[in-house]
């Protein structure tokens, strides 16, 4: 009886010696990770890429991209109009120094920048709703689970629906800004509001939409092939040579979609520059039966080289001018939208 009570005790004794140390350890345990956790780095959340600094973005980058090359995009405007000035027969090879030359000595070297305001007016608006746009269609279309394997496609169609959008909304400066810069020597408008003023006057409304049609079905598949190869080889570089900068592959890339794009759309670019210029000033109408009749006439009259006047500066011109456009918009976002940081 006696031996029985005192293993009791001792038993007692025991289990509770042991609570007591798992208490004790438990405590030291709780202590220490209280501890660590204070002396671990916590991670702060990404700020995400808003409206507003998309928008600034993608305008401030179009700007600067057009403002950069806007003596190329003149020579081009020139070339392409060259049709309508002399008959075809008597055209002679359009020479980019000869042109260059031409207006240093006529009308000075700021003529480069002739109507360049009305360029950056619409550049900013046109750029920051393209990019804008570009990145809510590619969110909404990959939303789709059965698009999420797609992504060229997904691609293609938000670029093609981006430039639409963007440029319905900014073309009456589109229109204003090649009429300015395709003036030479005579001075029909005196600037952007006598522009504005002076084809309302004369042709209505509907004389600043002039070309539309044809810019709708140029600027659309433009845009498409822009970011779809500009994405394309974006991932390709960035996973052949991960360690290079981020500025020179946007660069690159984007000189390379340019080239693309435009070798692609560049007779729809120049049957929509000749007809948003023909009528101006009281001159003769050249082309009468539309976009497809402008395309025909112009096939006839000049040939398949006539389609392709002015290339040659359009590649000079888009080659560092949308990858310049793209770098830009590539730093500013992430500028503004900074890596994850680590406080303690």
């Amino acid at each position: 009886m006696n031996i029985e009570a005192r293993v009791g005790v001792a038993v007692d004794g025991a289990q509770s010696a042991l609570s007591s140390a798992t208490t004790v350890h438990t405590g030291v345990l709780d202590a220490g990770t209280m501890g660590l956790s204070k002396k671990l780095p916590q991670i702060q959340p990404q700020r995400d890429f808003g409206t507003f600094e998309n928008l600034l973005a993608g305008g401030i980058a179009g700007a600067f991209g057009k403002t950069c090359t806007a003596p190329l995009a003149r020579l081009t405007i020139l070339f392409q109009l060259q049709g309508m000035q002399s008959e075809a027969a008597v055209l002679s090879r359009p020479s980019i120094l000869c042109e260059a030359s031409r207006i240093i000595n006529e009308e000075g070297f700021r003529a480069f920048w002739k109507g360049n305001l009305v360029t950056v007016a619409h550049r900013l608006p046109y750029s920051a709703l393209n990019f804008f746009a570009y990145e809510n269609y590619k969110t909404f279309f990959n939303s789709n689970p059965f698009l999420e394997s797609y992504s060229p496609c997904v691609n293609f169609v938000s670029g093609g629906l981006a430039g639409l959008t963007a440029a319905s909304a900014t073309y009456p400066l589109d229109l204003v800004r090649t009429r300015l810069a395709a003036q030479r020597n005579t001075m029909y408008y005196q600037g952007v509001g006598h522009a504005f003023r002076t084809i309302c006057r004369e042709e209505g409304l509907v004389g600043l939409y002039k070309g539309l049609g044809a810019t709708m079905l140029g600027v659309g598949p433009t845009l498409a092939i822009n970011f779809t190869v500009y994405e394309a080889m974006k991932s390709f570089y960035q996973s052949s040579r991960p360690d290079d900068s981020t500025l020179i592959m946007s660069l690159a890339c984007g000189s390379l979609a340019g080239i693309v794009s435009s070798t692609a759309t560049f007779p729809l670019d120049l049957v929509r520059r000749r007809m948003q210029v023909e009528g101006v000033g009281g001159r003769a109408r050249v082309y009468k039966t539309g976009l497809l009749g402008t395309f025909k006439h112009i096939f006839k009259s000049e040939g398949i080289r006539g389609l392709y006047r002015g290339l040659l500066p359009e590649y000079y011109k888009v080659a560092p001018g949308i990858g310049i456009t793209f770098m830009m918009y590539e730093s500013l976002k992430k500028f503004w939208s900074p890596p994850a940081s680590y406080t303690i």
